[in-house]
């Protein structure tokens, strides 16, 4: 495949970077490797010619250009998806955000100010993205599959979700939670301990949590000191799905 080939394929939704096979995800690491291809394969240029001054990036991936009849709102203020990234209609941008390329945006979903969704990060429908929210890329190592968001998550402001974090469908992270491999995860509802490299459970509602330190860490644990945790404290209900209701007519 050509280079435009690929980013027009990326730009349609018909290549993705991750797919779920069997009911897991995957990266899909044929579709990164093109990707790594392009970027080797770009030269850096002033993104005038684009309509972009003073800024300089690939000759081969600059931002996306959006006009009504793709379906997506993109408000003006400073946000930018590159090339290479798929965006449905009925999506909503505020700015300032980013997409990067690899990404994928599903319909109706919001991504607010000041959010990120990384390269290859995929995001379902109807998916809320408050403002400052941090979806980590992943392009190397080639293997590893990307952050996942699933159909109808909430991710409340400031969260950060990275290092191929799997959350499912209408789970809700609260404000301030931090995913990474390296936060251990308690279900607090099923009294437990989520594996490494456990999804967030579908409609799980996670807050941000803290722990003691082990024993490894005398001088830290003799202070009192406490290390970051994420817990699901519980499960959504009809509360919580009235809280999250997201209003139509701001679409």
């Amino acid at each position: 495949m050509t280079v435009d080939e690929i980013l027009l394929g990326l730009e349609s939704g018909t290549l993705r970077s991750a797919q779920k096979v069997d009911g897991k995800w995957q990266a899909n690491t044929e579709v990164k490797q093109m990707i790594l291809e392009v970027f080797k394969a770009g030269k850096n240029v002033e993104q005038s010619k684009f309509g972009y001054e003073g800024f300089v990036d690939k000759h081969n991936i600059p931002a996306q250009k959006f006009d009504t009849d793709r379906g997506v709102r993109i408000v003006p203020g400073g946000s930018s998806v590159r090339r290479g990234a798929y965006v449905s209609k009925g999506v909503i941008i505020m700015p300032p955000a980013y997409i990067n390329i690899g990404a994928y945006v599903d319909e109706g979903t919001m991504v607010d100010s000041h959010a990120l969704v990384g390269s290859c990060a995929q995001i379902g429908k109807n998916v809320h993205l408050s403002a400052g929210v941090q979806i980590g890329g992943v392009l190397e190592p080639i293997g590893l599959a990307p952050v996942i968001i699933e159909d109808d998550a909430f991710i409340g402001a400031g969260a950060v979700i990275v290092e191929g974090i799997q959350v499912l469908k209408r789970a809700v992270i609260a404000p301030g939670v931090i995913l990474s491999k390296g936060v251990p995860i308690y279900d607090c509802v099923n009294e437990r301990r989520l594996e490494p490299g456990e999804p967030i459970p579908e409609g799980a509602v996670v807050v941000p949590g803290t722990r003691p330190v082990n024993d490894k860490l005398a001088w830290a644990k003799d202070q009192g000191l406490s290390m970051n945790c994420a817990m699901i404290i519980k499960y959504r209900d009809e509360k919580s799905d009235a809280s999250l209701e997201l209003e139509s007519f701001l679409r």
